[in-house]
């Protein structure tokens, strides 16, 4: 009997999709740690720094096209490191540091792996509308008082999930929620009751952390999805029934706050927080005076005064990202963050509507990010884990997008070059 010669690539290369698989899964895994931080380090650091550690062994690349955010994140870090040299007492300073250093590589990691496979996409979104299902359920359980413990899924009063911040997890909830509602916008009609009961879970999770920013956050995104999906489908059909979905979701949207709205708790904390101008945010020292002498105080700091070192001057933290990258990263970190914020949406603005496999999530993190972006004038996003997620998507995207053009213009060149016996 004659057999089949096994070469090495041949045993190889199963072993390699193999690996693949499985790195994709812990990639998986990883972002749907991200919505479990109750305390730094969280599980999320402990097991990326493995992950992207593994990665990085097993010949994970940083292409050209992903090398500038590298390149602004270790300018933002070093403006960071440089602020710990005027603090008096470093106290937690080094460990904060390390912290938004880490998260700055996860940002690099997430764009690296997406340019290599666009897949992992799908399965990034998935996991994140699983954690985001989870940590809403907890939050909405702790809240009511349902559950033994609940109480460590709140504060103030106020739904936390499984984070530190009802501030932070409410924003959390954002993009897996514009994910399903792209989903129930595209997809066929009979998958849609699921879909919508875990987009009406994360709503009402994000609507009992009672964030201000959280809730505008959502409404902007929302609409700013349906504007963009309008944009790009040409079909009136298809229009039409982008717009009578969204009005369908809008009406149930009110129609659980009105339900939600008729118990004591939940109506005396709502009316109190739609009130534009709280007491910590007006009058002397709120806020917006922080805001201001803050800014102030840093044309006089170019290396910055370090982290947490704010909050020990005023009587609460910067609440603004623009004065947070002053203070805590300097000059140098003001400049590198301005710069990156403005090439990420910049890049992800030119691609928004180009019909890609990539578009819809490219499309739902840009507009996710353009959100966060705004309401960092109210709140500080450098240690956001699901942000620099943001940032790794959108830069992923945008590698892809230029290594198709490359990989489409060579060949057009190959095309074009006439054969040996066309001559």
């Amino acid at each position: 009997m004659s057999t089949i010669p096994v070469t090495p690539a041949a045993v190889f290369r199963p072993q390699l999709a193999t690996v693949a698989i499985l790195g994709s899964a812990m990639v998986a895994f990883g972002v749907f740690l991200s919505g479990f931080v109750i305390a730094e380090p969280a599980p999320y650091e402990l097991f990326m720094a493995g992950l992207i550690g593994l990665w990085f062994i097993f010949g994970l690349k940083i292409s050209r096209t992903v090398a500038p955010l590298l390149a602004l994140l270790i300018l933002f870090m070093t403006g960071g490191l440089l602020s710990l040299t005027v603090m008096h007492d470093l106290a937690t300073g080094p460990m904060y540091m390390a912290v938004s250093g880490f998260l700055a590589l996860t940002s690099v990691f997430y764009a690296a792996i997406i340019e290599a496979r666009h897949e992992r996409l799908k399965l990034i979104f998935n996991a994140w509308v699983g954690a985001g299902v989870i940590t809403s359920l907890l939050g909405i359980l702790g809240y009511f008082g349902a559950i033994p413990g609940g109480e460590a899924f709140t504060l103030y009063d106020r739904a936390k999930g499984a984070f530190q911040d009802p501030n932070v997890f409410g924003p959390f909830l954002v993009a897996p929620s514009l994910y399903l509602m792209y989903r129930l916008l595209t997809e066929r009609i009979t998958t849609a009751p699921v879909k919508a009961v875990a987009i009406l879970i994360m709503a009402l999770g994000l609507f009992l952390s009672f964030s201000r920013a959280a809730w505008a956050l959502y409404l902007f995104c929302a609409c700013a999805l349906v504007l963009v999906m309008l944009l790009k489908e040409r079909t009136g059909a298809f229009r039409l029934k982008i717009l009578v979905i969204a009005l369908g979701g809008a009406i149930g949207m009110v129609a659980a706050l009105v339900i939600a709205l008729q118990i004591p708790q939940v109506s005396d904390l709502f009316s109190n927080r739609t009130q534009l101008v709280q007491d910590y945010d007006g009058g002397h020292l709120g806020r917006f005076d922080r805001h201001k002498i803050g800014f102030l105080m840093s044309m006089e700091k170019p290396l910055g005064i370090g982290p947490m070192v704010f909050s020990q001057i005023f009587p609460e933290d910067e609440h603004n990202i623009w004065l947070k990258s002053l203070t805590s990263y300097g000059w140098l970190g003001f400049v590198s963050y301005v710069t990156l914020i403005l090439w990420t949406i910049s890049m992800g603005f030119r691609f928004l509507l180009l019909n890609r496999p990539w578009q819809p999530y490219l499309m739902i993190s840009w507009i996710v990010l353009i959100g966060h972006t705004a309401i960092g004038n109210v709140i500080d996003t450098d240690h956001w884990r699901h942000f620099f997620l943001l940032l790794g998507i959108v830069w992923g995207c945008g590698a892809l997008e230029y290594r198709y053009r490359r990989e489409n213009s060579i060949n057009r060149s190959q095309s074009s070059t006439p054969s040996p016996t066309q001559r």
